[in-house]
């Protein structure tokens, strides 16, 4: 779905349009069940697949998922090989549905040091749902908010050293070089399990954002506790740095 594009039939029109949601708490809901960590990331992805289809009927035409951080290669090898090998299960078997259901697929992130078969599944997903326009479906996957600032930094010096631009940098022309260039600006960021930090998570994109932060372990979420998130979002008052009020629903 684009910027510009209606919500959806039977959406909620004055809902946030842009919403992004640290996933956290797999391990945790594992551990208090007394199984492995890698069930909990599982039972995390059954978590995802029911929030994207919740997402449309709150208005929300794209969503931004944390799925795999900058630092969460120091994780032990094992934790990191099954957190790859669910991307791998995921994308064969949901590319297709996603694809049929007009979701257009984004991976924000640096693509070096992936594994090879990684970054060749996503290279496949993004070339495969590049036409869709109903909803934008973006996981942040080998993503560091600092390190994604400093990629732009670099995109823009490279630019200039190669006589591509003598323009000055501006906030719109550094905005431009993130990985989440032409998304809708973010409306509502969300974290699960109680924690409250953003954790190196969308730290430009953040600047206006809403946050909410939830008490429920991401495996047990769904439309319930998004409908929640989004009702929080709908009492708040956004000033944008002024001191006219403006209702979250006006962003909309």
């Amino acid at each position: 779905m684009t910027a510009d594009s209606a919500a959806p039939s039977g959406s909620r029109p004055d809902g946030p349009r842009h919403v992004a949601i640290i996933m956290d708490g797999n391990g945790r809901w594992a551990k208090a069940r007394g199984l492995p960590r890698a069930l909990g990331h599982r039972e995390g992805v059954q978590a995802l697949k029911r929030t994207i289809q919740a997402a449309p009927d709150f208005g929300i035409r794209c969503l931004t998922v944390f799925g795999f951080s900058t630092e969460n290669w120091s994780r032990p090898a094992e934790e990191v090989s099954d957190l790859m090998g669910l991307v791998r299960t995921y994308v064969t078997s949901d590319l297709a549905r996603l694809e049929k259901a007009g979701v257009r697929l984004r991976i924000l992130g640096r693509r070096e040091g992936l594994p090879t078969d990684i970054a060749a599944i996503i290279d496949r997903a993004e070339a495969q749902t590049a036409h869709n326009d109903k909803f934008i479906l973006q996981v942040a996957f080998n993503y560091g908010g600092r390190a994604d600032l400093v990629d732009a930094a670099r995109r823009h010096m490279a630019r200039v050293a190669a006589g591509e631009t003598t323009e000055p940098l501006t906030e719109e022309s550094f905005g431009a070089g993130l990985a989440t260039a032409g998304s809708p600006p973010l409306d509502l960021i969300i974290r699960t399990s109680g924690e409250q930090r953003l954790s190196n998570f969308l730290l430009w994109e953040a600047a206006y954002a809403e946050l909410v932060f939830q008490d429920i372990l991401w495996p047990d979420y769904g439309s319930k506790a998004l409908g929640e998130a989004v009702a929080a979002f709908g009492q708040r008052e956004r000033r944008y740095g002024g001191r006219e009020v403006a209702s979250a629903r006006a962003s909309a």
